[in-house]
């Protein structure tokens, strides 16, 4: 049952198994805060989810419940992954989706890197 509109974390959500090496994935960076890998389901030419190494459900559970170290540290891979795959002088974005309506589908806080092509606005109109 969510407390405070959260959700229990669950240990067996696939993000959770990827950091824990049970499932693999398409490395692109990793350090002791985070892990990034591409996407199975791609929604643009170059998509990468970036993982915290925390149990949380929620960028509000994160924020609140993270040290920061591990706050900053996630900051920072983000940027990293962005750099290190050459993005910064097309573009991209950065989505954190939560809960039903956002339509997140993996209960552990991550970020998606997309890019490669023009993403047009934020939301439809």
């Amino acid at each position: 049952m969510p407390v405070n509109g959260l959700p229990p974390y669950d240990d067996d959500n696939i993000f959770a198994k990827i950091l824990r090496g049970d499932i693999p994935c398409r490395k692109v960076f990793e350090d002791e805060w985070a892990l990034a890998f591409h996407d199975i389901a791609p929604q643009a030419p170059l998509h990468v989810l970036v993982v915290p190494r925390g149990r949380y459900c929620s960028f509000a559970d994160f924020s609140a419940a993270a040290s920061p170290e591990e706050i900053a540290g996630f900051t920072r891979a983000l940027g990293q992954v962005a750099r290190d795959l050459g993005l910064e002088a097309d573009g991209y974005r950065i989505i954190a989706n939560m809960g039903e309506h956002s339509g997140q589908e993996v209960p552990h806080y991550h970020a998606h890197i997309l890019a490669g092509r023009p993403l047009g606005k934020m939301l439809p109109a």
